[in-house]
């Protein structure tokens, strides 16, 4: 009787103490898993800032995985509206302003390597685009390092015909150094959230040879972002500010009879599988750097901007074929 008794005292002072110690103990746990959660985040780099290593116009942080190849193509049609479109030009696709076919090749995790090839929307056609793209900087989860840094070089050579006729036409060149076309980027791009994406894009442009009285040396900035709408479609803009010197602007806009715009694009970014195809629209009509940041004359409030598409495919050699 007095074993029944001494059980039947311990069993509902057991149960009291499991009450009081219960959410004590609890609370101990979430505290555990939250400083070890933290720990392991704390080396943590952020993941797929964006899907593509381009916006539209403007590139993204993103490299290429090592040993991976990614193939692209850009295309952009004729102006859809204004003088130039309407149905007459089928809004733009029965014309072409640029054509670029591009090859990326993952060096290691953080370099990548380029070879393009781009038809050219000046008189500067035929373009070789050779570049190097570094992660600098890699964003974290736990915030301490807030931005990802890339930094982006490119060497661009015009292989067209020079112009004997007009030395003062920005591909009448004397030497094959005048050919040669140089921009730097430093790329800095932060994640917010899984839904949202936004990068700052500093540029700065050499050319070695341009139109008489034109700049040799152009900073831009450039912005954008990418918003996820759904599971595999997102939104994608950006935005590029040229700082010409204001008298060159004004004498090349008068002896031209075109303004200079900035360039804006927006579209919409597809995943499918191993592709990412893009569909945008943009006032840009050429693709590389060093044509659409200071040769821009077409403006949007005009109609003259156009619809284009890039598609990219990866091919990976890091594994054996069996």
């Amino acid at each position: 009787m007095k074993n029944i008794k001494t059980i039947s005292i311990l069993i509902p002072c057991t149960f009291f103490v499991a009450m009081i110690l219960n959410p004590i103990l609890a609370n101990a746990q979430d505290e555990l898993e939250k400083e070890l959660n933290g720990l392991s985040k704390k080396s943590e780099k952020v993941i797929a800032t964006f899907k593509s290593t381009k916006l539209i116009n403007l590139h993204t942080n993103e490299t290429i995985h090592k040993k991976e190849l990614d193939f692209k193509v850009d295309h952009r049609f004729g102006d859809i509206a204004g003088s130039d479109g309407g149905p007459r030009q089928f809004f733009g696709l029965d014309n072409s302003t640029d054509i670029r076919i591009g090859f990326d090749y993952g060096v290691t995790d953080r370099l990548t390597a380029g070879l393009a090839r781009a038809k050219g929307s000046t008189a500067v056609q035929q373009l070789i685009e050779l570049s190097l793209k570094l992660r600098i900087i890699e964003q974290t989860s736990d915030g301490r390092v807030p931005v990802s840094l890339t930094g982006f070089v490119s060497n661009t050579i015009a292989a067209v015909k020079a112009n004997n006729e007009d030395p003062t036409s920005p591909n009448s060149y004397q030497k094959f150094t005048d050919r040669m076309n140089y921009v730097s980027q430093l790329i800095i791009a932060r994640k917010f959230s899984p839904l949202l994406s936004l990068v700052l894009i500093p540029t700065f442009i050499h050319r070695n040879y341009t139109q008489f009285n034109d700049q040799n040396d152009l900073f831009a900035l450039g912005g954008g972002g990418r918003m996820k709408l759904s599971k595999r479609i997102s939104l994608v803009v950006d935005y590029t500010l040229p700082f010409r010197n204001r008298e060159q602007r004004k004498y090349l806009e008068t002896l031209n009879m075109n303004k200079f715009y900035n360039t804006l694009g927006a579209g919409l970014e597809m995943e499918t599988g191993g592709h990412v195809f893009h569909l945008n629209f943009t006032n840009a009509t050429g693709i590389q750097e060093m044509q659409f940041i200071p040769h821009t004359t077409t403006s949007w409030t005009k109609g003259q901007y156009r619809w284009g598409f890039s598609i990219s495919r990866r091919f990976s050699f890091g594994k054996n074929i069996r």
